[in-house]
Parts: C-alpha cells; structure tokens; sequence
C-alpha cells in the first residue's frame, strides 16, 4: 500500500470528569486518536510516539488490531506514560486541567522508521514544536501534505519554534481562541488570512459545537457540527477530527480545496463520534455503516433548494 499517513504525537493515559460522568484512567493522547480515526480509511497509517513501560499491552495489541503501525512507538523500560487529568464544566468548552505528567513524553526525541520517511502526509499533532521540527527533518521527500496541530500552551511558552513549524507545513489546524491568539486578530477572517503569510496554504479554524472553517487564498468553506442528543466528553475530539482529515486525503491521494472540503466533512463525523463515549471508546467500536449514517446526515443538514436567479430578481 502506497498511501502512507505518519502520525507524530503522543500516547497518554487520561482522567476524566464531566457533567455526565467520571472516568479514572482510560486509553487517550493525540496520536491514539489520530490514528484510531484515520485507521477506518484505506491507508497504510504509522505512529510515532513514546510511552512508558506501564503502558498496557492491550492497549498496544488494540492498535495493532486496528492495521496501525507502531514499530515508530518507542517503549521506555522503567518509565511512565504521558498522564492528563481534567475536568469539564457545564458548557462543555470550558474544561480545567487538573494534572499533567509528562513522564516519559518530557525527554521523548522522535525516531522516525525508515519506511515511514517518505509518506504521502504527516499529520503533527498536538506536541512540543521542538519535537515537531525533529520529526519532519528526518524525512527524506517531500510529502504531499504536512498537516500541523497545535495549542495556546505552546502559542504562550514556545513561540519562536512554533513559528518555524509553521512556515513548514501546508495545512494548520486550530480552534477559534488559538486562532485569536496566534494572531492577535478578533475576526477569524483576518486571523486566517495572517495565519496563511506565515506559511500555510490551508487553514482550518475549529468551533466546537459549531462546526469547522477552512480557508484558502480568498476561499472560505463552512462545515457545521451535526447536533447529537448525547455528548459525554469532548476530549480527543479535535484529534479524532485531525484523524479522519487526513486519513480521507490519504486514501483518495487528492489534495484540492474541493476534496479538502469533503475531508472536513469526514474529520468532523469521526469528531462526532468522539463525543459520544468517553475516551476512544466509540472509535473502537466504528463500523463503515456508522460513518454512512453520519455523512448522510450533514449532506442533508447543509443541502437546500433555492432558485438563485429568481431569489436575486425578487430582492433586486
């Protein structure tokens, strides 16, 4: 299989509280749910990432289960995996961190295997910048996409390397606060259009409960948040999205604005199924009639019939 996705982030366990429920230690970080998302399209996906040696084999066993390659996932014997704890508040986009060890993740130096160096997209997830950079210098070609994630934290305390990440990769994905931040810019329109000089062609700004922006050049496309009646816990969902992004552009091999639209369409399903449970519990669990369901849902919550010609005259 041509069709290389590399995935470079983390592998974590995490503790959850929501409104709905509480969760003490359960199956998470950027690239589990990455890679749990982009492994339900037809592409040869390998992760990059480091966890200690009380990593559950399980855990390890599930991936692999999955067709994702982790022979790029380093093993620390007598370390700890990266751990997060948070608690999420009435409006679920508001969430407080509660904990975080880093553990194995804070000396974690990236070993890319030699038959990933030459994949057709790299998707950076959410991770130190300075990780970030070591990775992509080890790849021998050019891929046809680099798509970057990130966050305030790194926006705040390690700016200068962020910025030289950014001037490296094609698509960046963000939620409208870091958008904000990044740029210094209120309008999302003008945050975008800054965001693309400092390098990247495609720029995608999340919004929660209200779906995705994608811009490029002068272009903006819109995709919403399919309403669900249940959401437990919204962690893991940008990268669930990141996930079934790329796993899409992958599989088709077509890196346009119109299959980018389509394949924010498929982020923001396999997002949508995130919410659902706690952890990857709902990824796990994916068949392909699920994401048929979905993605008929969003065409017809988007799609209407207007006679524009007639619509234009009337209002004339």
């Amino acid at each position: 299989m041509n069709n290389k996705l590399l995935v470079v982030g983390t592998m974590a366990y995490d503790a959850i509280s929501t409104p709905f429920g509480k969760v003490d230690k359960i199956l998470g970080g950027a690239a589990t749910y990455i890679g749990l998302s982009a492994s339900r399209f037809s592409l040869d996906c390998g992760i990059v990432s480091v966890v200690g040696e009380d990593f559950e084999k399980e855990h390890l066993e599930l991936l692999k289960n999955q067709g994702i390659d982790l022979s790029g996932v380093e093993i620390v014997t007598g370390g700890a995996t990266f751990f997060w704890s948070g608690e999420y508040h009435n409006d679920l986009n508001i969430r407080t961190t509660l904990e975080t060890q880093l553990n194995v993740l804070e000396n974690f130096s990236p070993k890319i295997p030699e038959h990933y160096k030459s994949p057709d997209i790299v998707m950076l997830g959410n991770l130190s910048p300075d990780v970030q950079i070591k990775a992509l210098e080890q790849l021998k070609a050019k891929p046809k996409l680099i798509v970057l994630d990130t966050m305030n934290f790194w926006m705040e305390h390690f700016r200068a390397a962020l910025d030289q990440v950014i001037t490296k990769v094609d698509v960046i994905s963000i939620n409208d606060e870091e958008a904000r931040q990044l740029t210094g810019e209120f309008s999302l329109v003008k945050a975008a259009h800054q965001i693309h000089q400092m390098g990247p062609k495609y720029v995608i700004i999340k919004k929660g409960e209200h779906g995705a922006l994608l811009f490029y050049k002068n272009q903006i496309f819109s995709a919403p948040a399919l309403p669900l009646e249940e959401v437990l816990d919204p962690t893991g969902a940008g990268d669930s999205f990141a996930g079934g992004f790329t796993g899409y552009l992958t599989q088709t091999g077509d890196i346009s604005f119109n299959n980018l639209k389509l394949a924010v369409i498929y982020g923001s399903a396999m997002a949508s199924f995130t919410v659902e449970k706690f952890g990857t519990q709902k990824l796990v669990n994916y068949t392909p009639s699920m994401m048929a369901t979905r993605i008929k849902a969003f065409k017809e919550l988007t799609t209407f019939d207007i006679g524009l010609k007639q619509t234009i005259t009337q209002y004339e």
